[in-house]
């Protein structure tokens, strides 16, 4: 490396030993501190430097086990300062001084995301433990189904078609079926941390990453059974159907990148249009809003997993045959029925063919809209037969509104990627 690149990479060095080191500093861990774990990350560059221009690579592991035993020998000279003997700083320790030698070696940018996600990890502590004690023994049991499906399972499945027109691929019907699993579960983690009772708007936007048509649901029941206002629940409703649209953008983000050209003015003219009503609302609402109790299945279920990867092969063939028997045409009339109670079956298996080369981009969004137009007038319905008039008038402005910005948002002029 020449004199600018390990500058730089000093200078970064010191920066991560600084960022995990305030925080053992603040959390009083000891006798490794921020100057600590300054000087522990300069270690690592300048042992990596040294074992690199040397041609010496055993100098960096004896290094390793140098700047270790010189920490623990430091705890036993002074236990009464050793606060924290346990193996968190330890690792933290170990983990400042390989990060500062992987600058050494061009991994920057994995170097400094690992330091800010070991220091968030550090920080959250009481929080994290208070997430893991109040798992039930059933939603850990899930977690795990989902961790052998995601990492084990899924490495085994064959790549390449099976079924009429070959339209069937196990390993990508497994991996978006890990995928929709995984953002519903992020939205669950979310919703598992505001306890069993949350204000509306926070229900409807973390609804929306499990199932907006399950929130739809539960709110349209709470106006009726928990005494929630009808303006209070269509503004839970309306987010739930914002995070939907921005569902969408991120599965079409990892399906299909080259569509976003043309998908985000469309997805940002209907957050756009789908937030006025929500807003309307929010300004409408009292100070004090009663609280929501909702519940929901937990996303990571071997059930739940499979069920989706079976919706979604199912979705392939038939969006397959639709389009070689009857062209576009065909695509819209399946999009119209599936859209009905799932948008991201149809939507994955549109943008699998737009990827394909199959279908073009304005077919693709067109497809997609038609499937989320469809998505809306059933929860319409579900909203107008469980939670009122009053609710269903709100909800429809909202919807309205949205769709109203997905075809402004599609008129836009795009520039070519």
């Amino acid at each position: 490396m020449d004199d600018p690149a390990i500058l730089r990479a000093y200078l970064i060095s010191l920066g991560i030993g600084l960022l995990i080191g305030v925080e053992r500093e603040r959390a009083d861990a000891g006798s490794a501190g921020l100057r600590s774990f300054a000087l522990i990350a300069l270690s690592g560059t300048t042992a990596a430097w040294l074992a690199r221009e040397s041609g010496t690579p055993w100098l960096l592991p004896v290094a390793l086990l140098g700047v270790v035993a010189l920490w623990l020998a430091a705890d036993l000279r002074d236990p009464e300062h050793a606060r924290d003997p346990g193996t968190t700083t330890g690792i933290a320790f170990v983990l400042c001084f390989l990060l500062g030698a992987m600058l050494v070696y061009h991994a920057t940018y994995i170097a400094v995301a690992i330091a800010v996600v070991v220091t968030l990890l550090l920080y959250f502590k009481t929080e994290l433990h208070g997430i893991t004690h109040r798992l039930t023994r059933e939603e850990l049991l899930s977690f795990l189904q989902f961790a052998v499906l995601a990492f084990v399972a899924l490495p085994l499945l064959p790549d390449r078609g099976f079924g009429p027109f070959a339209a069937v691929n196990p390993a990508r019907v497994g991996q978006f079926a890990v995928l929709i699993c995984a953002m519903n579960l992020c939205g669950y983690a979310a919703l598992r941390l505001f306890d069993d009772h949350r204000a509306v708007a926070i229900t409807g936007l973390l609804g929306g990453l499990v199932s907006s048509t399950a929130t739809t649901l539960a709110l349209s029941r709470q106006t009726r059974g928990a005494g929630v206002p009808p303006e209070l629940a269509a503004l839970g409703i309306l987010l739930a159907n914002q995070t939907v649209l921005l569902r969408l953008a991120v599965l079409a983000g990892i399906a299909a990148p080259a569509i976003l050209p043309s998908l985000l003015p469309v997805i940002a003219g209907g957050l756009a249009g789908g937030l006025i009503a929500p807003l309307w609302l929010w300004r409408r609402l009292p100070a004090e809003q009663p609280e929501v109790a909702m519940s929901v299945t937990n996303p990571a279920e071997l059930k739940a997993a499979l069920g989706f990867a079976a919706l979604f092969a199912l979705v392939l063939v038939v969006t397959a045959a639709a389009h070689h028997s009857f062209g576009t045409g065909g695509l819209y009339a399946v999009a119209a029925i599936s859209g009905l109670t799932d948008v991201d079956a149809i939507t994955l298996s549109t943008l699998r063919l737009f990827g394909g080369g199959q279908v073009a981009a304005a077919t693709a969004l067109g497809v997609v809209l038609t499937a989320f137009g469809a998505n809306l007038i059933f929860k319409l319905g579900l909203v107008a037969g469980i939670g009122g008039r009053t609710a269903a008038r709100h909800v429809a402005l909202g919807y309205l509104l949205s769709m109203a910005g997905l075809l402004v948002g599609g008129l836009l002029p795009v520039r070519p990627a």
